[in-house]
């Protein structure tokens, strides 16, 4: 099927439902200066001497907040980002009634910005963080405008609401993104090769009519996809009506 075809074919799928529900991982937000923190650029070996998996996990935040929070600011906060095509389209199909929920593994809170509302966040949001000894919410600014550890009024330390290696995703936000997998017709997934675990896992448990795969590179769902579009999942959406 040639790429015209799938594109048809996509738009055909759209047109006739009113239960998708999108799934989707870094590659949404790539588009908007949103960096995979798994790409492996010359600033990030020239500044840090540890790999983004291991500043990100829980042990790593216990041991080194400094220079945990040094990568966190520099490379996982991006205030100033607006959501793509991508984000748009989706809070879009919304709107019309067409699209129920976005499952996401990003953190930056660009679908909400978009203007989306059922938005299951399985790895957090940058956008909340909470002080571990009184409990209180603090916005981003207050981790950005800070040096080093950020600190509570009380005196403890502000932790960003992200699900770090080594620590579990939140149950209920799992349970409800496993109740809009398993009722959706279409299940669309985007901008993510499905290697994270295990959130990646959560596909399992569609059983719709259509699974549609959109990404730059392969991924180890192609070949049971009832539509596979290599492309920018931006401009691919962008092109829908």
């Amino acid at each position: 099927m040639t790429e015209e075809k799938k594109r048809e074919k996509l738009r055909e799928i759209v047109a006739q439902t009113d239960n998708i529900v999108f799934f989707g991982g870094a590659g949404v937000s790539t588009e908007s200066g949103i960096p995979d923190f798994r790409s492996v650029d010359g600033l990030y070996h020239q500044q840090y001497d540890y790999p983004p998996e291991t500043i990100l996990s829980h042990t790593f935040y216990e041991r080194n907040p400094e220079e945990f929070f040094r990568f966190y600011r520099a490379k996982m906060v991006k205030p100033g980002a607006q959501p793509n095509a991508a984000h748009r389209k989706l809070a879009q199909w919304e709107r019309e009634g067409k699209l129920r929920a976005i499952v996401t593994q990003n953190i930056d809170g660009l679908h909400q910005k978009a203007g989306s509302q059922k938005v299951l966040e399985l790895h957090g949001s940058v956008l909340r963080n909470y002080c571990e000894r009184c409990g209180k919410f603090h916005g981003t600014e207050e981790i950005l405008e800070q040096e080093g550890v950020p600190q509570c009024e009380c005196g403890g330390r502000i932790k960003p609401d992200v699900v770090l290696y080594e620590e579990s995703l939140n149950q209920q936000t799992i349970s409800e993104a496993v109740q809009y997998i398993r009722q959706a017709k279409v299940l669309m997934i985007g901008g993510t090769s499905l290697a994270v675990y295990p959130a990646a896992g959560l596909i399992d448990y569609f059983s719709g009519e259509q699974l549609v795969l959109i990404n730059k590179t392969a991924t180890p769902r192609d070949a049971s996809a009832d539509l596979c579009i290599q492309g920018s999942i931006g401009e691919v959406l962008d092109a829908m009506p």
